[in-house]
């Protein structure tokens, strides 16, 4: 069984410079229940089905199993989840050994950008880039699960 272990952070200031790559995603959820939350996502012309299981304590780590599938069942699949559909750009940025995904929300959480860091372990260091602005790992309110359901321009 696969762990993620996983930082939140808002951004300040320009990343887009940094990036290497960019990819359109929209993902949905079947079960947005935090012990086993169900996604379904369409990433540029790929799909992916994902489930994950309750943070841990630190709320930096939790389970995860994904598994790739063909893109037309993703967008089947889309059509059945609970109302409140994410669409967002991924950026990739690397920053030392790591790699920061930022992703740039659109729709009902336009303006909203949030960066994710995975790491082997919750005490890992990494570099922080200079826009890398508030930590928000612990507030369930940025989970995209969450933000399904309560979009950012409903704060």
């Amino acid at each position: 069984m696969a762990q993620e272990i996983e930082r939140k952070f808002l951004i300040k200031g320009d990343f887009k410079s940094d990036s290497f790559q960019s990819t359109r995603v929209t993902q949905g959820y079947l079960s947005s229940v935090p012990e086993r939350t169900v996604r379904i996502r369409v990433k540029g012309n790929k799909g992916f089905i994902t489930i994950k299981g309750k943070n841990s304590k630190s709320g930096i780590s939790r389970f995860e199993w994904e598994k790739e599938i063909p893109v037309n069942e993703a967008e089947e699949l889309l059509k059945l989840c609970e109302p409140g559909i994410i669409d967002k750009t991924r950026y990739l940025v690397k920053s030392g050994k790591h790699t920061i995904e930022v992703d740039e929300f659109h729709g009902e959480n336009e303006g909203l950008v949030i960066a994710e860091i995975e790491l082997q372990n919750e005490n890992e260091s990494f570099i922080k880039p200079t826009w890398l602005s508030s930590e928000v790992t612990r507030e369930t309110k940025y989970y995209n699960a969450m933000l399904a359901q309560n979009p950012y321009s409903k704060w």
